[in-house]
């Protein structure tokens, strides 16, 4: 089974650690992510561009698409990344971020993926039979 994890960045607590500090804590979580790749945990993972980096939103009002600047990072936390676990369970999945270094500078939200080829299948059923 699949887990979505993302990484919360409390920019505060980072902000504090020297930049060999930093370092260290950067080398910690790479190396426990190697460590998910030799056990056949890690099944994907991005980090994000720093809180300097303007995101942008896409939304739809009224069937009118609509860009705009944002969300801005005025936050004490910031999304920093997400991490894609293998694991058999939502037990296993919280017991391998909880032991991943990157939890010592911010928290985890952990949320099983949906298979979607059902779905996707009844919707091609469903178009195909429309045409």
């Amino acid at each position: 089974m699949k887990f979505v994890c993302f990484g919360y960045l409390d920019v505060e607590r980072w902000a504090e650690k020297s930049p060999s500090e930093q370092n260290a804590m950067i080398d910690q979580c790479v190396a426990y992510d190697e460590t998910l790749k030799k056990n056949g945990h890690w099944a994907g993972g991005e980090a994000l561009q720093g809180a300097t980096t303007i995101g942008t939103s896409i939304g739809n009002d009224g069937g009118k698409t609509y860009v705009t600047d944002g969300p801005y990072a005025e936050t004490k936390e910031l999304l920093g990344g997400l991490l894609i676990l293998q694991a058999r369970d939502l037990e296993q999945a919280i017991q391998l971020i909880s032991n991943h270094p990157g939890v010592k500078m911010g928290r985890w939200e952990v949320r099983p993926t949906q298979d979607l080829a059902p779905m996707i299948e009844a919707s091609e059923k469903r178009r195909a039979a429309a045409r």
